[in-house]
C-alpha cells in the first residue's frame, strides 16, 4: 500500500498515510475483505489526534461477478471531467492485469456509486446478502444497543414494542457480542449484555422457546452420557428414543446418535412394534416414521454440506493464489470442508498425484495456521523476526497482546520444545524471545 501525503479532515495539516484506491479481486483475493472491514484508508493525525477514514476515490473490481464500481466522495467536490481523469489510470491497471479472454463488456461500463454505503451493499448483494437483510441486522443491532443502555423497567417496555425483531438471529448476534466483549477483557460490558440476554429469555416467546430447547438438548446429552458409561448399545438407544418426552428431545437424540441408527436398529424397533399392540403399537409406529424422516433429513443435509465443501475446495484449488483465496473465504470453512480436504489428501496420496497434493497441503497449512490460538500465532510471528532489535520493536508494536497469559504460554512452549528434542536453533531462539518478552512485561508492570 503506497504512502501518500494527504490532509487531516479535522485540522487540515499534512499527514502521511497508507492510501489504497484500487481494490482488485483479480490481483488481490483479500481486496473485498479489506474494503468491507473498514480498515482501509485510515489516517492517524499526529497533530490533533484524529483517527478515521480519509476521503479518496475508489475503484472496486471483481472479475468473477463482473463488477467494476467507482466511487468519488462527494466532499471532495471534484468535477465529473476531473473524476474521469483520476479514475482512468486505475481502470487501465485493472485491464492491464487481465488476460485478453477475460476482458468483457462490463469493463468498459464502470458503475458509478454515489455513496460508499451503496457500493458496500452492491458488493454484498453479489454474495446473496440483500439490503433488506442488512437493514434487519442493523435494526437488531440498534435494538440491542437500546436495551443495554436502558434500565430494567425501560427494557421491558422496549422488548414489548419490538418483540417481532426478537428472533434466533438476534440471540446469535447477542451471543457473539458477549464472546467478543469477554475476549477483550471487558467484564462489565459482558455482564450488561448477559443481563439483556437473561431479560430477553424470560420475557419473549422466542427466548422461552430457546430456553426450553436448550434444556431438552442438555437432557438429551446427559441421557446419552449416562447410557454410555457401560457402553451405548442399540437396545439402550432404542429405549431412550422410544421414551423421549418431547419432539425436541427425540430430534436431538437422533441427531447426536445418527451413526447408531442403522439397519439393525430399525430391525429392533420393528420387532418391538410387532410385539406390541393397540395404542402402544401405534405410538411406536409413529416414532419409527418420525425417526426415519429425521435421519433422511440429516443425511440430505450432510450430503448438501459435503457438496458445498467440495465445490468450495475446487474453486480454491483452481485459484491463481490458493492461500489468498482461502484467506478470503475462511468464513465458509466448516468441519465438512476440513473432512473433504482430508479425504482428498488421502486420495492424492494413493494415486500419487503430487501436483494436487502440493495444492492441498497449502490449504491444510492455512487451516492449521488459522485454527491456532492467537498466542501461538504471535509466537510464530516473533520467530520470523530477525534480530533482537527488530524483535524488541515488534514487541513494542504488539504491547497490548503481551499479557501474563501470553508470557506463561511462551514459557510453556519453550520448555515443551526443549523436552521434545526440537532443533537446538529453535529452542535457543525461543529462549531468547522469552527473555526479551519477560523483560518487556516486567518493565510494563513497573510503569503501572
Amino acid at each position: 500500500m503506497p504512502k501518500t501525503q494527504t490532509k487531516c479532515p479535522r485540522c487540515r495539516q499534512p499527514v502521511i498515510a497508507d492510501i489504497e484506491q484500487l481494490f482488485d479481486m483479480n490481483t488481490d483475493p483479500r481486496a473485498k475483505q479489506k474494503l468491507l472491514s473498514g480498515t482501509a484508508n485510515i489516517i492517524h493525525c499526529p497533530n490533533c489526534g484524529y483517527e478515521g477514514n480519509v476521503s479518496t476515490p475508489i475503484v472496486y473490481h471483481d472479475p468473477d461477478k463482473e463488477f467494476l464500481f467507482t466511487f468519488f466522495p462527494p466532499d471532495m467536490g471534484i468535477p465529473v471531467n476531473e473524476q474521469e481523469k483520476m479514475i482512468g489510470p486505475l481502470i487501465k491497471r485493472v485491464l492491464d492485469k487481465l488476460p485478453n479472454e477475460k476482458r468483457k463488456g462490463y469493463l468498459f461500463k464502470p458503475q458509478t456509486m454515489f455513496t460508499f454505503q451503496t457500493m458496500i451493499e452492491k458488493i454484498l448483494e453479489g454474495d446473496g446478502i440483500t439490503k433488506e437483510m442488512l437493514d434487519a441486522q442493523q435494526r437488531k443491532a440498534r435494538l440491542l444497543e437500546r436495551l443495554v443502555l436502558a434500565d430494567e423497567n425501560a427494557r421491558l417496555e422496549i422488548i414489548k414494542e419490538n418483540e417481532s425483531d426478537v428472533d434466533e438471529e438476534l440471540f446469535q448476534l447477542l451471543s457473539r457480542l458477549i464472546q467478543i466483549t469477554m475476549s477483550q477483557g471487558d467484564q462489565q460490558g459482558a455482564k450488561k449484555l448477559a443481563d439483556v440476554q437473561k431479560t430477553l429469555v424470560e420475557n419473549t416467546t422466542t427466548g422461552k422457546e430457546i430456553e426450553e430447547k436448550t434444556r431438552e438438548i442438555d437432557a438429551a446429552i446427559k441421557s446419552l452420557q449416562e447410557a454410555s458409561k457401560e457402553g451405548l448399545t442399540r437396545e439402550k438407544l432404542l429405549d431412550l428414543i422410544t421414551t423421549a418426552p418431547t419432539e425436541t428431545r427425540l430430534a436431538m437424540l437422533v441427531s447426536l446418535a445418527r451413526q447408531g441408527l442403522d439397519y439393525t436398529f430399525f430391525e429392533l424397533l420393528t420387532t418391538r412394534i410387532n410385539e406390541s399392540s393397540g395404542e402402544e403399537q401405534q405410538r411406536l409406529s409413529g416414532i419409527r416414521e418420525k425417526v426415519l424422516n429425521m435421519t433422511h433429513e440429516i443425511d440430505q443435509s450432510i450430503q448438501a454440506e459435503m457438496e458445498r465443501a467440495r465445490k468450495l475446495l475446487s474453486e480454491i484449488l483452481n485459484a491463481a493464489d490458493i492461500e489468498g483465496e482461502l484467506h478470503n473465504r475462511l468464513d465458509q470453512v466448516t468441519d465438512y470442508f476440513i473432512e473433504v480436504v482430508r479425504s482428498e489428501m488421502e486420495l492424492a496420496e494413493r494415486t500419487n498425484d503430487l501436483s494436487r497434493m502440493e495444492k492441498l497441503q497449502k490449504v491444510a497449512r492455512v487451516i492449521e495456521e488459522e485454527s491456532a490460538p492467537p498466542e501461538i500465532q504471535l509466537i510464530e510471528e516473533m520467530l520470523s523476526v530477525d534480530g533482537d532489535a527488530a524483535l524488541q520493536n515488534f514487541i513494542d508494536q504488539h504491547a497490548d497482546e503481551i499479557t501474563p497469559e501470553f508470557v506463561q504460554m511462551l514459557n510453556n512452549v519453550t520448555m515443551q520444545s526443549e523436552q521434545q528434542g526440537q532443533a537446538k536453533e529453535l529452542v535457543d531462539r525461543l529462549k531468547q524471545i522469552y527473555r526479551i518478552v519477560l523483560k518487556h512485561s516486567m518493565r510494563m508492570n513497573m510503569k503501572n
